[in-house]
């Protein structure tokens, strides 16, 4: 059966503190100015719950989460303003005025939150109906926007569509803690590690890197134009996205904790009697990274001289001198961006292991100065090579996603709907809490029936 959606209300949720005269006006930073042309950031959160009926969802869960949406947005003012860039800036604003709001959609859907929500592969095409639009244009561009979904007998999800040059994953992820912690306490002050900072003088670089973010991409902009100067080079467009093919599917894959410390061993022994004496540094991070990206190379298959690189975000607020407070609110994300060599070196019997030493080593190499390469990162993206592979990844195993409870229990699955617009995998800790990984696929079909095998597979060598 096709699955369908029907839009009950689009609603304005304006922060409960509306009727005042605050404005606020927060200028973007260069960790910010990277993502303002880039695509935005969607997400689904699933929830189970049998009782949702239309009559509860409609008297109960829809005006919870609209009363607890418009307080948590009295502390993240930003989020109901809009992004602009006047004339005479030399750089965006986020800028809120009162009675700005942010959008929220209420809608009913007929689809199979078990299969949506569950570990077998589906198309990612139906997972857009459940992420709200945002507005984004010439001139302005909404901060985030929500859509709550009803699955009749079967519970409700939670979408959101949020602008990257307003808020990283760690930002939205406290945002959405702090709303979900007062949809289910009520009348509780927010705690202090929900509270965002506004500070952007705690960003500080030892050049004018705003200034060579936007000169990059001026730059890139006359690129994509064929050599010609932009129309309006203060657009806040944002560049065009691939349409998602509709062969595309999604994935879900858990690592246990033993499952990764199977690999951990694994590399240790393989490390042992290789060439090199140098020592791996064997997070989770390196090896579920390295091992889900060893396995998309294998299932790509094709040609084996093909460029095969790796790009991961990197969270700069422990890395800066002084470090940056951790509900700092907005971007504080360089990247590591490597294209080191080809796929053939990943689909020999010890590609596993080749590509944790490289993960490893850029891991080990990180410091500061991750932030202050922001520009040249830029450049290098524009320049990746035709026909090469790219991994990069979105979300973290940090986050905490699994303890957003609004008040009728976890989640039962968060989706990064996004990676489908890059190759790019998503991760998260294990719903269960104990140590495992989710790491979240986008390919195409027949691409997809050979990573699976091959995922499996793998945990037993």
């Amino acid at each position: 059966m096709v699955s369908s959606l029907n839009i009950i209300e689009v609603a304005r949720v304006t922060p409960s503190n509306s009727d005042s005269s605050e404005s606020l006006t927060l200028p973007l930073t260069f960790f910010d100015l990277q993502w303002y042309k880039l695509h935005t950031v969607k997400r689904v959160i699933f929830y189970r719950l049998t009782h949702a009926t239309r009559p509860f969802f409609d008297s109960v869960i829809v005006p919870k989460l609209k009363t607890s949406l418009s307080s948590s947005l009295s502390h993240y003012l930003p989020l109901a303003g809009k992004l602009v860039w006047e004339q005479v800036d030399p750089k965006p604003n986020i800028v809120y005025s009162p009675n700005d709001a942010v959008s929220f959609t209420v809608a009913e859907s007929n689809a199979d939150l078990s299969r949506l929500s569950g570990n077998t592969p589906f198309f990612s095409t139906e997972l857009y109906p459940l992420v709200p639009e945002l507005r984004v244009s010439e001139d302005s561009a909404s901060a985030v926007s929500f859509q709550v979904t009803l699955f009749p007998n079967q519970g409700f999800c939670i979408g959101l569509n949020a602008h990257h040059a307003v808020l990283d994953g760690k930002t939205t992820t406290t945002f959405l803690k702090s709303w979900a912690h007062t949809c289910k306490e009520e009348h509780t002050s927010l705690p202090l590690d929900l509270t965002p900072v506004y500070d952007r003088t705690v960003i500080k670089s030892p050049t004018d890197l705003d200034r060579e973010v936007l000169n990059v991409w001026h730059s890139l902009g006359k690129k994509f134009s064929g050599g010609k100067e932009p129309e309006n080079p203060k657009s806040l467009k944002l560049l065009p996205s691939p349409e998602i093919d509709p062969d595309v599917v999604r994935y879900t894959f858990s690592l246990t904790r033993e499952d990764i410390q199977n690999l951990r061993e694994r590399l240790k022994r393989e490390s042992s009697v290789s060439s090199s004496s140098k020592q791996l540094r064997l997070s989770t991070f390196v090896i579920v990274f390295s091992y889900a990206w060893t396995a998309l190379i294998k299932a790509r298959g094709g040609d084996l001289d093909r460029p095969v690189g790796y790009g991961f975000a990197v969270d700069c607020r422990s890395l800066m001198d002084p470090p940056v407070p951790s509900t700092y609110f907005g971007n504080c994300i360089s990247a590591c961006f490597k294209i080191p060599t080809k796929a053939e070196t990943f689909v020999r019997e010890q590609g596993f292991l080749a590509a944790a030493r490289l993960v490893s080593d850029s891991v080990e190499a990180l410091d500061e100065s991750v932030a202050w390469k922001i520009p040249e990162l830029l450049e290098a993206f524009a320049t990746i090579p035709p026909g090469a592979q790219l991994l990069s990844v979105s979300g973290s195993t940090r986050f905490g996603v699994y303890r957003l409870d609004f008040g009728w229990g976890r989640p039962e699955k968060v989706v990064v709907v996004s990676i489908d617009q890059s190759d790019s995998i998503s991760l998260a800790e294990n719903r269960d809490g104990n140590g495992g990984v989710e790491v979240g696929f986008s390919l195409k079909k027949h691409e997809m029936d050979a990573l699976i095998d091959l995922l499996h597979n793998g945990l037993n060598v």
